[in-house]
């Protein structure tokens, strides 16, 4: 089987978990043909990230002529599919946050995508992230392509179900994959019962390097280490906030941010405020082995964030031997159990924040040891990728048997509002 990944910007520098998992489905047997919207070639620091940029084609890279003459050539050559699509972007695009125009333009990136599908003779398309790649791979599909399904992260494509018209794209795809049990739950309350069939949960997860690496003691240090792009998101400024707390006390502490982003220039005028220079340290963008080194060199991990999908940077810490402080929010407590397996906090906490993190740089190490081996067993059940791949693949066989299924003739709703009706086949070609 033959199957495209498709991703906004891929390879990216907080995207390892994507590259694992078309490792695991290589190793299934399966043939992964990587395609991404837009290069990030420049952010790259990682040599594994580097190798999967040779691997990867960009859609964008074809040019603004290639990209018209090729929307022209789908028009003039299968008129009926490309009237469908035209009315389905309309539809989806009109008077959204991002405009018609960039709708067209996703029209225009699906017809690239649908030629290079042909010609690589891909039977199914899986998008990561249910903003331009999952409407790219939709439209591609309803103009006669493959088949598509999609992995839902969180919280922004939740928070902006209606706009990205989420409910439509679960509808078109055989299948969607949250990340969670609370993001399944979410789609849950976007899209109709009727669809619920088609949700099924596939974690982020790791890979053998995490699972057989030689685990180390938990240095009896006061470093705290907190690993996240620089987004409001993220909850830093509150941490910073609790830091603060920390040092009014005298407590002797070190906070390292692993990362960086468009917030770091508020980040760094509130440390600057709080006088925290001698405290916190900001490292930029490091490469995996270097994020490793980090948590390893730290007492405990914390994270902040006010909103997240299930963050892969908490099973990793788990996985190495470290415990993690995170927040009461989306999928954190299906792997952090309160007190069990690490501590949560409500979000926007400073005060339970800073009481957490005074708490950890003062356990015992042996302490410390009990909470993140509990947490490092939950990460093997529950997040290990080779488990999580077999999970995808049997839902891409799923894929596979229901295009080779009979033909359904669907009268599709929008070109009943065209100046003209049309029937459309929304499962083979036109």
């Amino acid at each position: 089987m033959k199957i495209a990944y498709l991703i906004s910007q891929y390879p990216k520098v907080s995207h390892s978990f994507i590259r694992r998992e078309i490792a695991a489905l290589e190793a299934e047997g399966i043939e992964v043909v990587r395609y991404s919207i837009r290069s990030c070639a420049s952010e790259l620091v990682d040599e594994a990230d580097k190798q999967e940029l040779a691997k990867t084609q960009f859609i964008l890279e074809v040019g603004a002529i290639a990209l018209l003459l090729n929307l022209v050539k789908v028009a003039a050559t299968r008129p009926k599919r490309f009237l469908a699509t035209f009315w389905l972007t309309l539809r989806i695009g009109w008077g959204q946050d991002r405009g018609l125009l960039i709708h067209l333009a996703y029209l225009a990136e699906a017809c690239i995508l649908l030629g290079l599908a042909e010609d690589a003779n891909i039977s199914h398309v899986h998008a990561h992230f249910a903003f331009n790649p999952t409407t790219v791979a939709m439209l591609c599909h309803v103009l006669g392509g493959p088949t598509y399904s999609f992995t839902v992260h969180g919280p922004e494509e939740i928070d902006r179900a209606i706009i990205l018209s989420l409910e439509e794209k679960i509808k078109r795809a055989t299948f969607v994959a949250p990340i969670s049990s609370y993001c399944k739950s979410q789609l849950y309350r976007w899209c109709d019962r009727v669809y619920w069939s088609k949700i099924h949960v596939v974690h982020c997860g790791l890979d053998e390097p995490f699972f057989n690496a030689h685990l180390t003691s938990i240095p009896d240090n006061s470093q705290l280490v907190c690993v996240g792009r620089l987004s409001e998101q993220k909850g830093q400024l509150v941490l910073l906030e609790a830091a603060s707390q920390l040092a009014r006390e005298g407590l002797d502490f070190k906070l390292i941010l692993v990362g960086d982003g468009d917030f770091r220039p508020q980040v760094e005028q509130t440390i600057s405020e709080l006088n925290l220079q001698n405290q916190v340290e900001i490292t930029g963008w490091v490469t995996n082995s270097q994020v490793n080194q980090h948590l390893l060199n730290s007492r405990a991990m914390v994270l902040a964030s006010f909103a997240e999908g299930l963050p892969v940077v908490m099973m990793e810490a788990l996985a190495l031997n470290r415990p993690v402080i995170g927040t009461y929010i989306a999928g954190i407590p299906e792997l952090i159990e309160h007190e069990r397996s690490g501590w949560l906090v409500s979000a926007g906490a400073v005060e339970d924040l800073a009481a957490k993190m005074r708490m950890v740089l003062q356990l015992p190490v042996s302490e410390l040891e009990k909470i993140s081996q509990i947490g490092r067993e939950k990460v093997f059940q529950q997040h290990n990728i080779t488990i999580e791949a077999k999970k995808l693949v049997t839902l891409f066989q799923q894929s596979e048997i229901q295009l080779s299924s009979p033909t359904v003739v669907v009268e599709d709703r929008l070109l009943e509002e065209a100046p003209s009706v049309i029937a459309v086949q929304t499962v083979s070609g036109s």
